[in-house]
């Protein structure tokens, strides 16, 4: 709770009060502090959630990181206006819920950090993906059928899109990605801000992208056996009570 506040609260002082000029911000102090805010809660949200995920679900995550990472680093190198790193992280958040997906993405920029620098800026957002991802899928069913994965894709990445806009005007001037940094570039040539220039770039190729991660991870679940599939499902609250009723004890 506590990380994710301190997110929260970041993104809101740096959208809404402007501390610099967003023209003006490569180099800053405000890239720092807003590096800061991210970092600390994301750093507090790891710590709170990975003691209580399962083995089973803890094994997944690698696998995650390396596919986000994989396919993130190839597209990002032919420079299509798209990131699809975020595949591995949706995957987990539909097989094993919110939390899950938010220690995915969370992770996975942290790892990549270390081989790709420019990643571990937007960890906290690639946390909130993976958490919206599994509300979307668990709680409002968005695997339903194609209208419904579309629809909520287009919602994630209208969210994500809103909080890495920060993240790529403050600490990389706009240019972060060689697709994504070339329209920021050309809506920049057409008279635009750093922050509209950023933002018309994010729900452009972030919906688009988002659209592209759930269907990807639809049709990757749909293709596992059930048996697969249940045995990461997160379990209910009265699951888990009536787990640990039917539970063996030992004597004192």
């Amino acid at each position: 709770m506590a990380g994710a506040v301190c997110i929260a609260a970041t993104w809101l002082y740096f959208v809404l009060v402007h501390p610099a000029d967003w023209d003006q911000v490569t180099g800053s102090g405000a890239g720092i502090a807003l590096l800061a805010g991210y970092g600390i809660g994301t750093a507090l949200l790891l710590a709170a959630v990975i003691p209580v995920l399962p083995a089973r679900t803890l094994g997944l995550i690698p696998i995650a990181i390396i596919i986000n990472s994989v396919v993130g680093e190839i597209v990002g190198s032919i420079g299509l206006p798209l990131y699809l790193d975020s595949v591995g992280t949706v995957l987990v958040a539909a097989l094993a819920g919110p939390v899950a997906g938010m220690a995915t993405g969370a992770l996975n920029n942290v790892v990549w950090g270390l081989l790709n620098p420019a990643a571990l800026p937007f960890a906290a957002g690639a946390a909130l993906v993976g958490w919206l991802a599994g509300v979307f899928i668990h709680r409002f069913n968005a695997f339903r059928n194609l209208a419904t994965v579309i629809g909520f894709g287009i919602v994630l990445g209208i969210v994500g899109g809103m909080v890495a806009a920060p993240v790529a005007a403050y600490v990389y001037g706009g240019t972060a990605g060689v697709g994504t940094g070339a329209l920021v570039s050309l809506f920049r040539e057409m008279g635009g801000s750093l922050i509209a220039s950023v933002t018309t770039q994010a729900f452009i190729s972030d919906p688009v992208d988002k659209v592209i991660v759930m269907l990807v991870a639809y049709f990757t679940v749909k293709a596992l056996p059930n048996r697969t599939v249940a045995a990461f499902a997160p379990k209910t609250a009265n699951q888990a009570n009536a787990a640990k009723a039917t539970a063996p004890t030992t004597a004192a």
